[in-house]
């Protein structure tokens, strides 16, 4: 063999080999509209055609944005944003746009979704919580202001049905999710509260962990 296709056997025999493309993972906390659907993945907000088709990213920023929900409208995706290191309510336009915060409170500030009327966020806060941080759930306007705390005493995520009459929460917050088997007290039914005539019930439950 001449040297100079030995040199040349040595570089393809230390070159990488291409391997095929593989798909994108760890894609995580979807939510669906009529037209797109949403999910987080790598620290950001992305929106996928739900007919199918390419993602574009709706946030993009070194922060964690999570927790993406649409407005009962399709028109609004409401996320939770790590802008200065703590987490507030964003909401921005499916179309395009800049994030406008709703929320400023120094605890964090989680988005678990709508009021039905597509006019209010919900979302997780621990603001009020003494002298432990537990959380409770509060809904802030689309256009800014005040926040209302719902009357739930303590909620870690919950959704309000489409009549506006109760809310579906989950009432522990665990310290541990990972523990497998386990079947001790932070395991809880999912709880339904009557919004009007604040009579709770449980749902039917066999020590699982629901959420």
């Amino acid at each position: 063999m001449k040297p100079c296709s030995a040199l040349l056997a040595v570089v393809a025999a230390l070159m990488p080999v291409a391997l095929p493309a593989q798909s994108t993972r760890l894609l995580h906390q979807p939510d669906v509209s009529a037209r797109y659907v949403a999910f987080a993945y790598a620290g950001d907000i992305w929106l996928a055609p739900r007919a199918g088709g390419d993602a574009r990213r709706v946030t993009s920023s070194p922060t964690v944005e999570r927790d993406p929900h649409f407005s009962p409208d399709g028109k609004w995706l409401a996320f939770t944003g790590e802008y200065g290191g703590n987490a507030d309510v964003y909401v921005v336009s499916v179309d395009s746009g800049t994030p406008r915060r709703l929320t400023w409170h120094p605890g964090p500030d989680e988005v678990r979704g709508w009021t039905p009327d597509g006019q209010r966020i919900v979302f997780m806060s621990t603001r009020t919580g003494v002298p432990d941080n537990e959380p409770k759930l509060w809904t802030v306007s689309l256009d800014g202001g005040l926040p209302e705390p719902l009357p739930v005493p303590r909620a870690l995520a919950g959704a309000i049905s489409p009549d506006g009459r109760s809310i579906a929460y989950q009432l522990v917050r665990p310290w541990e999710s990972e523990m497998r088997n386990y079947r001790g007290g932070q395991n809880q039914p999912i709880r339904v509260l009557d919004l009007q005539t604040h009579a709770m019930r449980k749902l039917p439950w066999t020590d699982s962990r629901d959420q």
